[in-house]
């Protein structure tokens, strides 16, 4: 258990930022999902406006340390793989 003034801080400060960070992750699942839902039903022209969307959504998580940059231009690049094969 923490017994230092700094630690209990630290342990204060570490639960607020996971509530915040678990948040924006969770908000980058979701407009991830928009395009998979797009891309399940064949709408080509949703499936695009999902992944403009989805695509600042991901480049504000690496921002924000919540994604490796690696990992967002992973999911980017093979949403834009799936929604360019929907021709």
């Amino acid at each position: 258990m923490a017994n230092t003034p700094q630690a209990k801080k630290r342990i204060r400060r570490n639960q607020r930022r996971a509530e915040v960070n678990g948040a924006r992750v969770g908000r980058i699942r979701t407009f991830v999902k928009r395009v998979e839902a797009a891309l399940a039903a064949g709408d080509k022209t949703a499936a695009t406006a999902a992944l403009a969307e989805a695509q600042p959504e991901l480049a504000r998580g690496v921002a924000r340390g919540v994604l490796h940059g690696n990992t967002a231009s992973r999911k980017f690049s093979r949403l834009t793989k799936r929604v360019a094969a929907l021709a």
